[in-house]
């Protein structure tokens, strides 16, 4: 089971254009965690460039527990010239959860099978290159439960040890949930036993998706 993947960083899509043969091919890459946003993307791009001739569009969406739904569209060029080789790309970037959309202004030359694979590949990669990336990673969720006077210290001490803090609320104690990774509650257990003189007990929250940014 994969526990960690790239995916974009969330924000507007990285943009990049190429000319070859007067031909301009607009490319867009962002974020898609469901086929959904992926097709939003598409869409978004037509409603951009009207007057295109081709709004070609390869994806990536990954799905826990299962291999990810991968989807490609030449959208009126010749067949695996345009998203067979844009999903090459996608694939070729270790990038999941991720739509390219290639905008293409016909310049009036044509290209020919072997130029548009070459065209559309290179468009996706140049984008991928100027792509802010991200990284899930799925991590084991604990609880505990610290008193308000020494919480934010013990929390600091934890913090600089690479212990994410993904919730805190407040009642009678401050009540932590931590990330902590797969595995690694036997060594987070004796960390806490130290920064804690070992006043508080970790309890198992279940699971979640991180995310960090490069």
């Amino acid at each position: 089971m994969v526990t960690t993947y790239s995916l974009p960083a969330e924000g507007e899509p990285t943009v990049n254009e190429i000319e070859i043969k007067r031909s301009r091919f607009i490319t867009w890459i962002a974020r898609a965690e469901t086929e959904q946003e992926a097709r939003d993307v598409v869409a978004r791009a037509r409603h951009e460039f009207p007057d295109a001739r081709h709004h070609c569009s390869a994806f990536i969406v990954h799905v826990d527990g299962a291999v990810p739904v991968e989807r490609s569209s030449d959208d009126g060029e010749p067949a695996g010239t345009a998203g067979k080789p844009m999903l090459d790309a996608l694939r070729g970037s270790g990038l999941e959860s991720a739509v390219a959309v290639v905008t293409r202004y016909f310049g009036g030359i044509k290209l020919g099978a072997g130029g548009l694979v070459h065209a559309y590949s290179e468009s996706v990669s140049q984008a991928l290159e100027a792509v802010p990336r991200a990284e899930k990673s799925l991590r084991e969720l604990v609880d505990v439960d610290l008193p308000h006077t020494d919480a934010g210290r013990i929390e600091a001490e934890l913090r600089r040890h690479g212990v994410d803090v993904v919730d805190v609320s407040y009642d009678a104690r401050a009540r932590y949930t931590f990330a902590i990774n797969p595995g690694g509650r036997e060594e987070f257990d004796a960390l806490l036993a130290a920064v804690t003189q070992g006043s508080a007990a970790a309890r198992e929250a279940g699971t979640m998706w991180v995310e960090r940014h490069r």
